[in-house]
């Protein structure tokens, strides 16, 4: 009998310009307490904004500052926080640390979830699930939640103000999700969803390398000058809703593998953004399958032009062995990893791969050197 398939989604979706302002007609009738969770920095930049308008609303809201990491202890201390309020609705706003706490209190009360990303960096908002880490930020396990968020509310206002830096790392993270979605369809695998991808995860995943291809620049550029632009905000929902979607409902496969296999050296790579790494991965999924070299230069070339990594050296790897690239690939190997939901390869293959797409870089780097 053939596999299920499934498709998981937030219940709403919610993006443009001072959006954060209509938070209160959003949250209507679903409840009047809340908590809302956000670092130091966010409480400036969002927060207080959010409680301002909740208030007009006549919605109470608990303020919460978020320690910085996402770890069990956190979760438990804002969720015993949230409890004394007897707040109905966690309110995350922020980065991908503060977003995957607000998951997990809002999980341990069973409450309802907003989401509110103030940077298009990463395609965690909309997935149900979160990454916890131990108090000294050490990848512990995933954590994975029986619904989505209840809503996702993106204001590009404040995404257009974020570090452009930020915003390519996004973009990089989202570009994986085709090449990944694609391999897992072509092989039968199963995605983060719990079934095998299902047509409208193939169309969104498609559609948002699509996107990226066609906006990514000028959203990237539209950032440098803290502007909003139809540009950005279809970047913005290709990495944030196509992106959480695609990977979610159509699967991880060896991009995604190899970023987790770089937990295994030491060094400055750790400085690089999680999709900064993604970038190089996806790179390394594409020298691990038959692609042309018109195909593989279409993703350097859009890289390079975000002023993201595309070779060892750009990833603080310029003197690494065969044995340490050997150490890579078993982590991105081990077993578990997304890698196998897509291919049927050794560590060996993988470290070849790695140095095929540092070459393959370096090759292209030398053509279009001015």
């Amino acid at each position: 009998m053939a596999a299920e398939r499934v498709f998981i989604s937030p219940a709403k979706y919610v993006q443009g310009k001072n959006v954060i302002t209509k938070i209160a007609n959003y949250l209507e009738g679903i409840g009047n307490k809340t908590v809302v969770i956000a670092d130091e920095i966010v409480w400036k930049i969002a927060g207080h904004t959010i409680v301002n308008e909740l208030k007009k609303g006549n919605i109470a809201a608990e303020e919460v500052v978020f320690s910085g990491e996402a770890s069990r202890n956190e979760v438990e201390r804002i969720a015993n926080i949230a409890r004394k309020a007897e707040a109905t609705i966690v309110i995350g706003v922020g980065g991908g640390k503060t977003l995957d706490t607000a998951k997990a209190v809002a999980d341990e009360l069973d409450a309802y979830i907003v989401i509110v990303p103030t940077a298009a960096s990463t395609d965690a908002p909309t997935s149900a699930l979160s990454v916890i880490y131990s108090d000294d930020g050490v990848f512990e396990s995933y954590r994975f939640y029986k619904k989505n968020p209840d809503l996702v509310l993106v204001d590009t206002k404040i995404i257009a103000n974020a570090p452009p830096r930020l915003l390519a790392s996004g973009i990089a993270d989202a570009l994986a999700t085709w090449v990944e979605a694609r391999s897992v369809i072509k092989s039968g695998g199963k995605t983060m969803a719990g079934g095998i991808p299902t047509i409208a995860a193939e169309a969104i995943a498609e559609k948002c390398e699509q996107t990226l291809f066609k906006y990514g620049k000028l959203a990237y550029e539209s950032v440098k000058a803290k502007v909003v632009t139809p540009a950005l905000e279809a970047v913005v929902e290709a990495n944030t809703l196509l992106s959480g979607l695609g990977f979610e409902s159509g699967g991880l496969a060896a991009a995604h593998a190899i970023h987790n296999g770089f937990t295994a050296l030491e060094g400055e790579i750790h400085h690089l953004t999680h999709g900064e790494k993604v970038a190089f991965g996806t790179l390394v999924q594409l020298a691990l399958e038959e692609h042309s070299q018109q195909e593989i230069e279409r993703y350097i070339e859009l890289y390079l032009n975000l002023d993201l990594p595309v070779t060892l050296e750009d990833i603080k790897l310029k003197d690494a062995s065969r044995e340490d690239i050997l150490k890579v690939a078993k982590a991105a190997t081990a077993e578990g990893e997304t890698i196998h939901n897509a291919f049927n390869v050794t560590a060996d293959d993988v470290a070849d791969a790695i140095f095929a797409a540092d070459q393959y870089a370096k090759a292209y780097k030398e053509k279009h050197r001015k």
